[in-house]
């Protein structure tokens, strides 16, 4: 097909979406121009809509219509206690699944040598700042159990330590459901780390 076509223009910009392949993609364009009144207008005013309105919050880093977003207004969550994540993916995930009551903090990635993300690359800063503001008792660390996460959970659990708030880490290990034959060396060896009395 010619790269100017306006049908494999949309099925490259679909590709390109996470977790969309090519093959996907094409099915995808496929349905929408087999009624493209029902499908791509409505889809196309959503995504300018979009892009001209969410922004990131000024406080936590979500994406959101409002800055500061709907968690950060809210009056009901918990201020004492701020959710560190790794990025809005990951928050999102956690309010999907009503985990947290409380407040937020996007660090928008990892520290990675081989990536090149360095402490400053983070919004570590803002998270300072925010404690020093007051209120705030315990940061939990809601960070991937990678190497890159680990590292991550370091540096912020040395700098947080001055502050006085309590630090806390998600539990890692077996899962519901899981079974020990089935989990890699490391889950097993953190589950049993982390053991706690019954």
């Amino acid at each position: 097909m010619n790269p100017r076509d306006p049908i494999e223009a949309l099925i490259a910009q679909m590709a390109r979406l996470p977790g969309l392949g090519r093959r996907s993609a094409r099915r995808a364009v496929l349905r929408m121009l087999q009624d493209p009144t029902r499908h791509i207008t409505p889809l196309a005013e959503a995504l300018r809509r979009a892009a001209e309105s969410v922004k990131p919050c000024g406080i936590c880093g979500n994406l959101d219509s409002q800055d500061p977003c709907h968690i950060c207004t809210d009056p009901h969550r918990e201020t004492g206690a701020i959710c560190v994540v790794e990025g809005v993916s990951e928050l999102w995930a956690l309010e999907r699944a009503h985990a947290h009551g409380g407040r937020y903090h996007v660090l928008g990635g990892l520290l990675s040598a081989l990536g090149g993300v360095r402490p400053e690359d983070l919004r570590i800063p803002s998270l300072l700042a925010r404690i020093a503001q007051g209120g705030v008792t315990e940061v939990i660390l809601a960070l991937p159990a990678t190497v890159d996460g680990a590292a991550t959970a370091h540096v912020l659990a040395e700098r947080l330590a001055p502050t006085g708030v309590t630090v806390t880490r998600l539990a890692q290990g077996v899962p519901i459901g899981g079974a020990l034959d089935v989990l890699d060396d490391g889950t097993l060896a953190q589950a049993l780390k982390a053991r706690r009395a019954v």
